[in-house]
This record gives structure tokens, sequence and C-alpha cells, in this order.
């Protein structure tokens, strides 16, 4: 019999209006990973520009929180997947083909609501 692997669903909706929020799925997603937790972070609303890229090199810092660029970095590097509502990215005039960060993943609310089912746990921010 195989181990079940934990997964935990961030949904992130908070970009530079608001850094310390926009930081929290990353922060709590990288910590998730480090336990061996499967951990995926959905952008929506606001929270997509933090796919956009160079829009988080410019953030603000996040509270006592190491930089939003730090943290999306780091998850990448871990591992994480990282998924950007379509309909919010077209709202912004985000082109999904070349305005992404590399790994960024669209999507929209079937397959956010198929990973909601699938997780253990599922925080928004």
């Amino acid at each position: 019999m195989t181990e079940k692997t934990e997964k935990i669903l961030y949904i992130g909706t908070n970009a530079g209006e608001d850094p310390e929020k926009a930081a929290m799925p990353f922060v709590m997603a990288n910590a998730a990973m480090a336990m061996d937790i499967e951990a995926t972070v959905v952008l929506q609303g606001s929270a997509v520009y933090l796919a956009q890229k160079g829009y988080v090199d410019t953030m603000l810092p996040p509270g006592g929180f190491p930089p939003v660029k730090k943290l999306l970095s780091d998850f990448m590097e871990l591992g994480g997947k990282l998924l950007v509502c379509i309909p919010c990215i077209k709202e912004r005039n985000i082109d999904e083909s070349t305005d992404l960060i590399e790994g960024a993943q669209t999507t929209a609310a079937g397959t956010v609501t198929v990973a909601a089912l699938e997780a253990d746990a599922v925080l928004v921010y």
C-alpha cells in the first residue's frame, strides 16, 4: 500500500496593494514543502500580478517576511505549482503567452475546484 501524499492549496488574492497578504501563500507553501507536503498556490484577482514578469521586483517589503520576489523564487525552485486565473489575467491585459513568469500555469475554475477537492486543506489569503 502506498502512502498518500498530503496536499495543501493556497489561494492568493492580493498583490502590491497588500504586500504582507501577498506574501502569505508563499510563506505557508514554502513551509509546507519543507515538511514534504505538496503545495499549490492559485493566484486570483489582483494577485495575478505576482506572476507577471518583473512585478515582484518593485514590490514593497511584506512586513517581517522576506521580499515576495525571494519567496516566489524559492517556491518555484522547491517545485511548487503556481496556477494563475485566466479570466483574471485577461481582465488585467496580461498576455498568458508572453507576460507570465516561467513555470506559471494558467487555469480556470474547474481545475481549481478539482485541486480544492483533492487537497487536505485550502487556505485563502
